[in-house]
């Protein structure tokens, strides 16, 4: 072996480039992220061939003085950093002074700025690591950073780049990211000389929606909920999807913490588990989020490219999220207008005054149907004082029409349709009620809280001994959870007692899911997750079948139950229940105003 040596600077900024320059995009996001934490108001982005070509990024910041333009492309030199205490409180968004060296290590780079209030410009270049001295130039305060012929020294890296419309489609995807969160700054995105790309500036946070709609398009606000949740310190806001707007793909998931686009695990499992009850398998759900919270609380020097953080708190902000976003979910009753259902978790209208067809419903007076209606009950367990007479418009008894509307006719047994304000609604009967069931079952469980049972011959785990431990330290969940779960030896443990809506599962590879949930995430949600399959599956077969012939009343109080059932949306396997054609709709199919 020879001896140990000291690299020369150029190596180790091409080792470092390994790590943080994977394709042109990475180079896009550094020096974008630079511009932002130099305050730019406007940031242009010039690309050619993909990036391979040029990589062009000019911002109106304040600028770099003359004299640090040797340390700017220097490693590990940095105005954002001074001491550790600063390191454990980030407030930027690059930090470690690694981009500029290692980006200017394979490529040909140019650094042009004007620091605000200098009398000149000052441009110093770069060729494969080799710097050369400073000299003067014109260019307007802010800066201006030209990276041409990337991994043009590194032959075996460029051939992994793949063709020109893949690589620039990273570098759109990265800046329409950043771009959601910097609503404050204008972006212009050209790429072989060809806008393609203008997000202008929004001076309000109340303005956020119209970047989303830029962005994302207007389909995406329409078929979301927006939501603001605050406590313990955390604030989340932003918009969620519906789940009848899923995905095949998870391509617009965008979360933020404090203005920092991630990839986080804890994030990610606290998202699928929220949407576990409404999304179809298979689904992806659609969300752009922002997360703020004191940045003493996150750890984000835990990736090279700075996509993960850490969290010091990783339960607490686990349970917020979730939470969070469960309570928007829930609300999403059917009929309910996408941006008004989070806000609107009652019927009531502006005046705090319940519309009249709701006070019929609570009340359920003068509606002259009560024998259908008691056949229905028995079918809907007492649910169907809820129906509207038909007739009650007609009659001058309720004013207003309730979201889903009144109910038409049946269709094959399987459709109701209904009309309501905005057109004709047709709804799944056997999916609206299966959900109807489905929350039923999990409020009666809910009231009587998780009940237990004990086994009459313990059952023995043999687990490994860091599984083991985790059993120990977390005995008091898992008693919350309706377990007796101990101790019997360095690898293995005894299971007592298990919840009895559990009777009959696996209850082995159960106690080994919640193991794992509880060492990664720290909390988990298998028990109630395996209880809601079966109760999920009584639904189902408690539901109203197909080709079952229902009277007007009976569809009535379906649809008046929907209404006020959480998630009723979906079905149990995230289906929708019901759909809605508008007027408009209708009128192009039958040509009518052309």
């Amino acid at each position: 072996m020879p001896r140990i040596r000291s690299l020369p600077p150029e190596l180790v900024n091409q080792i470092a480039a390994g790590e943080v320059i994977e394709r042109p995009a990475s180079v896009v996001k550094e020096l974008v992220e630079n511009s932002l934490d130099a305050g730019a108001r406007r940031i242009e982005i010039d690309v050619e061939q993909g990036g391979t070509r040029l990589l062009r990024v000019r911002d109106d910041g304040s600028g770099i003085d003359a004299d640090d333009l040797p340390l700017a492309i220097a490693s590990h030199a940095t105005s954002k950093i001074a001491s550790f205490d600063d390191l454990e409180r980030v407030g930027t968004l690059g930090f470690r002074g690694e981009a500029l060296p290692s980006i200017a290590s394979v490529s040909r780079f140019s650094l042009t700025s004007r620091a605000r209030g200098a009398d000149a410009a000052w441009r110093i270049e770069v060729d494969g690591g080799r710097a050369r001295a400073p000299v003067p130039a014109q260019h307007p305060a802010g800066t201006n950073i030209e990276v041409r012929d990337l991994f043009y020294n590194l032959p075996a890296r460029r051939k992994f780049l793949r063709a020109e419309r893949t690589e620039f489609g990273h570098i759109e995807e990265l800046v329409k990211s950043i771009a959601l969160a910097r609503t404050a700054t204008e972006f212009r995105l050209a790429h072989n000389g060809k806008a393609v790309r203008i997000l202008k500036a929004i001076d309000s946070d109340m303005e956020r929606a119209r970047r989303v709609a830029d962005v994302l398009g207007d389909g995406f606000l329409g078929q979301s909920l927006e939501i603001e949740h605050s406590g313990a310190g955390l604030r989340l806001y932003g918009w969620v999807g519906l789940p009848t707007a899923s995905r095949a793909q998870a391509d617009q998931q965008y979360f933020h913490v404090n203005g920092r686009l991630v990839r986080d695990r804890l994030v990610a499992h606290a998202v699928r588990q929220a949407y576990a009850d409404v999304l179809f398998h298979g689904r992806h759900p659609a969300f752009v989020l922002f997360l703020e919270l004191d940045p003493v609380l996150v750890d984000v020097n835990v990736h090279p490219a700075k996509h993960e953080v850490r969290f010091r708190e990783g339960r607490l902000v686990h349970d917020f999220l979730y939470r969070a976003l469960d309570d928007a979910l829930s609300g999403a009753r059917a009929g309910a207008a996408p941006r008004e259902i989070f806000t609107s978790a009652s019927h009531a209208d502006a005046s705090g005054a319940s519309p009249a067809w709701a006070g019929q419903r609570q009340a359920g007076l003068g509606l002259g149907v009560r024998e259908p209606l008691a056949d229905y009950a028995a079918l809907l367990g007492g649910i169907a004082q809820a129906a509207v007479a038909p007739g009650a418009r007609e009659h001058g008894e309720a004013t207003e029409v309730p979201p889903l509307g009144f109910a038409l006719a049946q269709l094959h047994g399987i459709y109701v349709l209904a009309e309501n304000e905005n057109g004709l609604v047709l709804v799944d009967m056997h999916a609206a009620h299966e959900r109807i069931t489905y929350e039923k079952l999990k409020q009666a469980r809910d009231g009587d809280g998780i009940r237990s049972q004990m086994l009459l011959v313990p059952m023995s785990l043999a687990l490994s001994e860091r599984e083991a431990a985790v059993v120990e330290e977390q005995a008091q969940r898992f008693a919350e959870l309706g377990f007796d779960v101990v101790r019997s030896g360095p690898q293995t443990v005894s299971v007592r007692r298990i919840p009895v809506v559990l009777d009959g599962a696996d209850v082995g590879r159960l106690v080994r899911d919640v193991i794992a949930d509880l060492a990664v995430h720290g909390q988990t949600r298998r028990i109630e997750e395996s209880a809601n399959e079966l109760l999920a599956t009584m639904a189902c077969h408690g539901s109203v079948r197909a080709n079952r012939r229902l009277s007007i009343p009976e569809m009535n109080a379906l649809l008046r139950e929907m209404e006020a059932t959480e998630r009723s949306g979906q079905c149990n396997h995230g289906r929708p229940t019901w759909v809605q054609l508008a007027i408009p709709e209708l009128d192009r199919l039958f040509l009518r105003g052309r």
